[in-house]
């Protein structure tokens, strides 16, 4: 790829990531003003985005620190978003699993916390289980604000998944004494540690 084309779709595909960033406050006003439908389909585009930004960079070689940094501010804007808006369209639901709601919030602060001690800044691993928690929890909100039903099983899916991903997270940081960003996950740590010492 030219040099140009690379330039070019660097900054194509971080505005595709930064739509996530900007569209977080015109989500919140649709969801305060009661514009549901139009939120909920807003809140669509932006988990697309998400789902073609990272392929899209990988594609065409064009991941860099600062567009993990946005990507990961971009997802869990989104994400946020997206249990504000079952907070306020499905109140029962978030008052019946609240438990589990508090258990992930307190996973999710003790890996955040962690992390600025540890780095002085958020992680940016995007390891194979936040990709895929990433997705459960898109399709389980995105369903619920369509569908207008509440799959459990997704929800539990999703909440099984999130919570290992920030154990997982939280390990990782333990691990590995500089930042890093696009790490795997635990397993390939733990083996390029083990292939380290063999050396």
């Amino acid at each position: 790829m030219k040099y140009g084309q690379h330039k070019a779709s660097y900054y194509v595909i971080n505005g595709i990531t930064f739509f996530r960033v900007i569209a977080a406050p015109f989500l919140l006003a649709l969801l305060f003003t009661g514009r549901y439908d139009i939120f909920k389909w807003l809140l669509g585009v932006s988990f697309f985005t998400d789902l073609i930004d990272g392929y899209l960079a990988r594609k065409y070689k064009v991941t860099s620190i600062f567009g993990a940094r946005l990507d990961s501010l971009g997802d869990d804007l989104t994400v946020l978003i997206g249990i504000i808006g079952l907070v306020v369209m499905k109140p029962a639901f978030i008052k019946q699993e609240i438990v589990l709601l508090i258990l992930l919030l307190v996973l999710f602060l003790v890996q955040i916390i962690y992390a600025f001690i540890r780095y002085g800044k958020m992680t940016n691993f995007h390891t194979y289980l936040a990709k895929t928690a990433a997705v459960l929890q898109g399709v389980f909100l995105l369903l619920t604000f369509f569908t207008e039903r509440t799959n459990l099983f997704l929800f539990f899916a999703a909440t099984i998944i999130t919570a290992l991903e920030l154990i997982e997270e939280t390990i990782l940081i333990s691990l590995l004494p500089e930042w890093e960003a696009n790490v795997k996950g635990l397993y390939w740590v733990i083996k390029k540690k083990k292939q380290g010492t063999k050396r």
